[in-house]
């Protein structure tokens, strides 16, 4: 197992995630984190000379249709179920310029 981390590692590590600590979880976490880094150390320790570095353990592949443009939704189907409608087009809420509180 890895050398255990001192109380100061953890407070680091806890300021760096901006998380306050008891003196109790600094305890508990400073446990779980050395035995963390020791299975790291472990993995180290492999021979992984001639194996390919791979992204997933399982040979996965996605499986895509080919990207072709195709007729869009006619206007009157996409404004059916529209709350507000003006001119042919969604009628929303001022969000930029004057009196939006931007």
């Amino acid at each position: 197992m890895a050398e255990q981390l001192s109380k100061d590692d953890v407070i680091h590590v806890a300021k760096l995630s901006r998380l306050r600590l008891t003196d109790a979880e600094i305890e508990h976490f400073g446990e779980q984190l050395s035995n963390v880094l020791g299975y790291m150390s472990k993995l180290s320790e492999l021979n992984v000379e001639g194996v390919e570095p791979m992204a997933h353990a399982l040979d996965v592949t996605n499986v895509l249709r080919e990207d072709e443009p195709v007729d869009g939704m006619p206007r009157e189907d996409a404004l059916i179920n529209a709350p507000q409608q003006a001119d042919g087009f969604f009628r929303v809420p001022k969000v930029l310029g004057e009196g939006s509180g931007a």
